[in-house]
């Protein structure tokens, strides 16, 4: 991981509040200039500390309806090169994370509906090399700090 200093969290907890911050406006919450916060965020950027930057709907303009968490556990000797691929490539999994312990892998699934969470769990169980599959269907977020 690169090591951040004080002055990148700051521009970066800015751009988390509002990516759409103008240069100067971010400058001034790093106490930075113009040229160096630009050349700052470059780097962040370069090094992909800073990957992109992006909207966040509003509730009522907030697509998909369902949002579920899915655990998945591999069969013995096999790992997240033999099951990653096939999640890739299913665009209702926006988030595959590797874990440690009994879960191999956490994955965020958004659709429209159960019965469409339904048949993606499904298809994810039938992935060669997965022995388990655990739904959690999210009720309600209290916060998220992505966006």
């Amino acid at each position: 991981m690169t090591e951040l200093d004080e002055k990148d969290r700051l521009l970066i907890a800015a751009l988390r509040k509002d990516s759409r911050q103008s240069l100067v406006a971010l400058a001034r919450h790093a106490g930075l200039s113009r040229s160096a916060t630009h050349e700052r965020l470059r780097r962040l950027e370069a090094k992909g500390v800073v990957a992109g930057y992006t909207i966040r709907l509003g509730q009522e303009d907030k697509s998909p309806v369902v949002r579920a968490l899915v655990a998945v556990a591999f069969q013995p000797g096999k790992n997240c090169d033999h099951v990653v691929p096939h999640l890739s490539g299913m665009p209702h999994v926006v988030s595959c994370w590797s874990l440690a312990g009994a879960t191999d892998l956490m994955l965020l699934v958004e659709c429209e509906s159960n019965g469409e969470l339904d048949t993606i769990r499904r298809k994810i169980a039938t992935i060669p090399g997965v022995a388990t599959v655990q739904t959690h269907v999210t009720l309600r977020t209290h916060f998220d700090r992505r966006g």
